[in-house]
């Protein structure tokens, strides 16, 4: 890891409430790297440093020592803040809307002329505070009404898991919900009154579609069903060229024959995986 020069480190210290010392980031960009497979950057120090202060000040401790200390004490409880503080939480409804317009138009009616058995698997794979399952719930919904006979499960995982509970909360503020259009959010959402005023709440009929859970992609899946359609989006930048590989081989083992991979604008399975052919802007399709 480069060494911030001396001025840089001198301006980093000087506005900060607790001493955090090379030695201590150190340590824990090689914890959050064991235990998520995440890669940290030099970049990423101040980052750091302002999501653990929060941590800190809640547990009354004097500093960033003291604190990493009590990480390589192992309490469980602390190593699960800890993972959650780091873990990077940016979603939306319908963000990146081409691959829920493939998805209603291109996927779901394919699925629908070729599959023997009315099943459908989908998985959120870093779902986040719930924006994308949902969006893919309404998708699926919109293509196939509750009364179209299709068995459809989502699953929704993430590794955060405070974002997991927000997620099967399925309420938001409404400046979460703007960008979708009105006939949308008076099929799919139900509007707060009194307490909840400013708020809304995703309704029944989608939420029953969806199982969340808690999820460490490195560690083992309960997953026993292949999958038609997985979404990994904005995960895998995180995480070095070794660990894509594995996590995409272990993907291609779990979607059916010519399932669907969805991944974020920024991503790629160049030198990645040869399992998936290119088919459109970041979405693949599984080789058979």
């Amino acid at each position: 890891m480069k060494a911030l020069s001396t001025k840089t480190e001198e301006a980093f210290k000087k506005n900060r409430e607790f001493e955090f010392n090379e030695r201590d980031f150190k340590f824990i960009v090689n914890l959050v790297g064991e235990r998520t497979g995440i890669v940290l950057s030099e970049t990423k120090r101040e980052m750091v440093y302002s999501r653990l202060t929060r941590r800190i000040r809640e547990l009354g401790i004097k500093d960033f020592t003291t604190y990493c200390n009590m990480l390589r004490d192992g309490d469980p409880n602390e190593l699960i803040n800890f993972t959650n503080a780091l873990t990077t939480n940016l979603t939306s409804f319908f963000r990146e809307p081409h691959h829920f317009e493939y998805l209603a138009n291109t996927v779901l009616p394919a699925l629908a002329s070729t599959k023997k058995q009315r099943q459908l698997r989908i998985w959120s794979a870093g779902c986040s505070s719930g924006e994308e399952p949902y969006t893919i719930a309404m998708t699926v919904r919109e293509v196939f009404p509750e009364n179209s006979g299709w068995d459809i499960k989502i699953m929704a995982t993430d590794l955060d898991s405070n974002m997991v509970d927000r997620a099967q909360a399925g309420i938001y503020v409404d400046e979460r919900v703007t960008g979708i259009d009105k006939r949308r959010l008076k099929r799919w959402f139900v509007k707060g009154k009194g307490q909840n005023s400013g708020k809304v709440k995703i309704k029944p009929e989608l939420q029953q579609l969806i199982t969340f859970k808690q999820l460490n992609l490195l560690h083992d899946w309960p997953m026993r069903e292949a999958f038609d359609v997985i979404f990994c989006r904005n995960v895998v930048i995180y995480f070095n060229k070794d660990t894509q590989r594995v996590l995409f081989s272990r993907y291609s083992d779990v979607i059916a024959d010519h399932g669907h991979l969805f991944i974020g604008h920024s991503e790629s399975l160049n030198k990645v995986s040869d399992d998936f052919n290119l088919i459109g802007k970041t979405i693949y399709q599984k080789i058979s």
